[in-house]
């Protein structure tokens, strides 16, 4: 065997072995959702049967016992002040993120991390604030009471994020732009923001993916009427016992807008939608 040969045996042995790898650490990974969402379509009977239970015929009552008002009110919460404060985060953060890039002050890196500040903290730092504030404004168990709190976390991540790509964005278009007569506004409507989209739709799918799984605030900021589904699943353990069917269904329906979204945005990475703004 020459040394040709032998470079190329270990090189398809170790792209066996990574693929191996790989498929292991998918399925160490995937196994615990996996088994979440069989164990949604088990009769109750059934999820705790050891390996018997592992064979069983499907059932969706599971399901059809998360088909009331208050589910439903609350999958609806979570929709609305999830899609509400990633909208606004964007539509307020994109901006200021291209402005606090090109300003050119000199604490601009100071006052980004500044903003980022409100991230850092632990949200137990903050809800005993928001709680008081809020009790006095009326805007506990509130639609708006939940997005100005997710806003408010939303915002900094979107600064922090559009900053950077802005930074790495050549400035020729924009010199360009502007030689042929284009605005400050303009040249960000037209030339920035377009080129920026899979960067925007990518810090989006953060945000909202933040918004739609938070549990801390959502809890202590909310009784009934705004309560979001991550706490209304929380609300079949009780003391006349856990219900792990109805558990796993609503865990079960509040993951898969998440995958589906995740999925449909996978390709939007930051760093080649920047490399490829450059080219020709």
């Amino acid at each position: 065997m020459t040394m040709a040969d032998t470079t190329q045996f270990l090189s398809r042995r170790e792209k066996i072995i990574a693929n191996v790898a790989v498929i292991l650490l998918a399925v160490m990974t995937l196994l615990p959702f996996l088994w979440f969402v069989i164990m949604s379509f088990k009769p109750v009977d059934q999820i705790f049967a050891g390996v018997s239970g592992l064979f069983f015929t499907p059932t969706l009552e599971n399901y059809a016992g998360l088909v009331n008002e208050r589910f439903v009110r609350s999958i609806w919460n979570s929709i609305v002040t999830s899609t509400v404060s990633t909208g606004l985060a964007l539509v307020i953060g994109v901006p200021g993120a291209y402005a606090l890039s090109r300003a050119g002050l000199k604490r601009d890196r100071s006052m980004s991390l500044l903003i980022l500040a409100s991230r850092m903290a632990p949200p137990v730092a903050f809800a005993i604030p928001y709680f008081l504030v809020y009790r006095t404004l009326g805007l506990l168990d509130t639609q708006l009471g939940l997005i100005i709190v997710y806003l408010t976390f939303n915002l900094a991540l979107v600064v922090w994020l559009m900053r950077n790509f802005f930074d790495a964005t050549p400035r020729e278009l924009e010199e360009a732009a502007w030689i042929d007569g284009a605005s400050l506004w303009g040249t960000f409507v037209r030339i920035v923001l377009p080129m920026s989209v899979p960067a925007v739709l990518t810090t989006g799918m953060l945000c909202f993916l933040y918004s739609w799984n938070d549990f801390f605030f959502a809890l202590t900021l909310t009784r009934n009427s705004a309560m979001t589904a991550p706490v209304e699943v929380v609300n079949f353990m009780n003391y006349e016992g856990w219900e792990w069917g109805k558990i796993a269904a609503g865990g079960t329906l509040i993951m898969a807008p998440v995958l589906v979204f995740s999925l449909l945005m996978r390709k939007y990475l930051v760093a080649g939608m920047t490399a490829g703004a450059v080219k020709g």
